[in-house]
């Protein structure tokens, strides 16, 4: 079972914005997955439209995320405020060969029969959303203490220009 599943018929669209918006146990879940503190706060506003048999989904991500410093470990909290851009399209039958995207195909978002799972796709975007990388304000010190400094002072030229000093 998916964390923050929301699942849409498309042949019964909301008329108005879908608005969604997690529980504490869902957040939780969500945290546990995607390998963070916490998420205080997930939300979204989707309007959908009939697109045939896909349907476009237009909306805006909101979160509240804590995670860990990629340097220090120490905790960051993080505000996300992401657009959503996706489009729900029926599963084809795909052969088992290189396939090369076009932009345009980058969010679609594939699924069976005539249900999909608007709250999944939130999810994912929101994994999306999450720089890997963060570093919080002790980082440096981190770094220093370890000692290890920065790329441009440990590279090729900073060896030449150390052997010119000397």
């Amino acid at each position: 079972m998916r964390e923050f599943a929301s699942l849409v018929d498309r042949r019964r669209l909301p008329k108005g914005p879908v608005e969604l918006s997690a529980d504490a146990v869902q957040r939780a879940a969500l945290a546990k997955r995607f390998g963070l503190v916490a998420i205080e706060d997930l939300a979204a506003t989707v309007t959908l439209e009939d697109d045939g048999k896909a349907v476009s989904a237009q909306g805006r991500l909101n979160a509240s995320i804590v995670q860990s410093c990629a340097v220090s470990g120490e905790d960051l909290p993080v505000t996300i405020d992401e657009p959503l851009a996706l489009r729900f399209v029926p599963e084809q039958a795909v052969e088992a060969e290189e396939v090369e995207l076009q932009e345009s195909e980058l969010d679609e978002i594939a699924f069976e029969g005539d249900v999909f799972d608007l709250g999944e796709a939130v999810a994912q975007s929101l994994a999306l959303a999450i720089d890997p990388y963060a570093v919080g304000p002790e980082a440096e010190r981190v770094r220093k203490g370890a000692g290890l400094s920065d790329e441009a002072a440990s590279g090729p030229f900073a060896a030449l220009a150390a052997l010119k000093k000397s």
